[in-house]
């Protein structure tokens, strides 16, 4: 019970960041009134912001459905998955002065996954490497074939992943959302929603600790299906 209360905890405290985001902001706002340029800045700040943090919201909906059987195994194009999220998140990565480089080298372009959780996945992932490498640095995302498996790695040069949240993941995945030390933040609540689809998918999620930040990656089985829109 008291496990279940601290994830409640946390997930309440990292929801609260943007909302309390989006109040400066609001405030900001009123004292441009003659400036259309930094209003429409302000603006599109506000509309990411919440965006995002509406996503948040809604994974942790779904996290609540999972066991609904509404979120079916498809094969689906991984490389394509990559490109949406990274496409998505572009603009968020320039406006912060950094930069998402991508590698694609599997030879397995089809894996046995649920679209729209695999989305999120990546995304979380991303948004993470984002918030914890330094200014004007790179994050990288990585797809290539990984024994059977497609493994889609992203790498971050941020601070090093404390070592209980690191064993939690060498296991298998996140029991619920923790606060990550020298990592403030999304990350403990995106690492567990992450590891929650990841489980759900059937694949391995795992961090790999360097000197100057943190790989997190997932391994996804590969589908045998033939496709002509890969």
């Amino acid at each position: 019970m008291e496990s279940e209360v601290n994830g409640i905890l946390v997930a309440a405290h990292e929801l609260k960041a943007p909302l309390s985001l989006l109040r400066q902001l609001a405030f900001s706002l009123e004292l441009t009134e003659d400036d259309t340029a930094a209003r429409t800045k302000i603006q599109h700040q506000m509309i990411d912001v919440s965006d995002r943090a509406l996503k948040q919201v809604s994974d942790l909906t779904k996290i609540a459905r999972l066991d609904d059987g509404l979120f079916e195994m498809e094969p689906v194009a991984i490389r394509g998955v990559c490109d949406e999220v990274t496409s998505e998140l572009r603009h968020l990565f320039r406006y912060n002065h950094k930069k998402l480089e991508t590698s694609y080298t599997n030879h397995s372009r089809l894996v046995v996954a649920n679209r729209e959780l695999l989305y999120s996945v990546i995304y979380n992932f991303c948004l993470n490497a984002m918030h914890y490498s330094d200014k004007d640095s790179r994050s990288e995302l990585t797809v290539r074939d990984y024994q059977d498996k497609v493994r889609f790695l992203v790498r971050d040069f941020g601070p090093s992943l404390p070592t209980d949240v690191w064993r939690s993941l060498k296991k298998g995945w996140v029991e619920k959302p923790t606060s990550i030390a020298m990592r403030p933040g999304s990350s403990g609540l995106g690492l567990y929603i992450a590891s929650k689809f990841s489980q759900y998918m059937d694949a391995n999620v795992g961090a790999i600790r360097h000197r100057d930040g943190t790989s997190f990656f997932v391994d996804l089985p590969v589908s045998k299906q033939a496709s002509l829109f890969v």
